[in-house]
């Protein structure tokens, strides 16, 4: 009997530990690897080229000299729908001041993706990041996601989750180039 309960507690002790150095693995492997992956404020913000609604290109390279207000969505985000609107506000009046909106959904139809940017009359470039690349590449976690992007192609910040219009008003008037 003695022996038969020194083999169950050394086998236990043996799985417990085992156990312990996965999640302990897991856990640093997954800190580290975001640290070193994600996007920012500081770095030059990684160029990409994305397909917009009307089959342009565009590339973030092409709006060197301009401040980018760079937005990852989904048409399924309730906090996105609500703030499209307010961009679209401020857009209009930040565009003729050299600030750039560039939403950027993430994985959707080009079906969905259109009713949606039409639902809200949206008049700047609406892109479709199909395959996840550019979300990937920019380590982008929930959505909305907006990276502010200045004039010289540096990520000044990054702001997770909601927008007020005054607060995107705020964030396009920090991106805007000097006259």
């Amino acid at each position: 009997m003695q022996n038969k309960k020194k083999k169950r507690l050394v086998m236990r002790i043996s799985i417990l530990a085992v156990l312990l150095a996965a999640v302990s693995y897991t856990i640093y492997s997954s800190v580290v690897g975001e640290e070193r992956n994600l996007v920012k404020a500081g770095d030059q913000a990684p160029d990409f080229e994305l397909i917009d609604l009307n089959g342009d290109v565009h590339r973030l390279s092409d709006y060197e000299g301009k401040g980018v207000f760079l937005n990852f969505w989904g048409t399924w985000c309730k906090p996105c729908e609500k703030e499209m609107p307010y961009m679209e506000n401020q857009y209009q009046k930040y565009a003729e001041q050299g600030v750039e909106v560039i939403a950027v959904n993430v994985g959707e139809s080009h079906y969905k993706v259109s009713n949606f940017a039409n639902k809200y009359n949206l008049s700047f470039p609406v892109v479709r990041d199909e395959h996840k690349d550019v979300m990937d590449a920019y380590s982008i976690g929930p959505l909305p996601t907006t990276l502010l992007i200045s004039p010289e192609g540096e990520v000044k910040q990054v702001i997770t989750g909601e927008m007020s219009e005054e607060m995107i008003a705020s964030y396009m008037e920090s991106i805007k180039p000097e006259s």
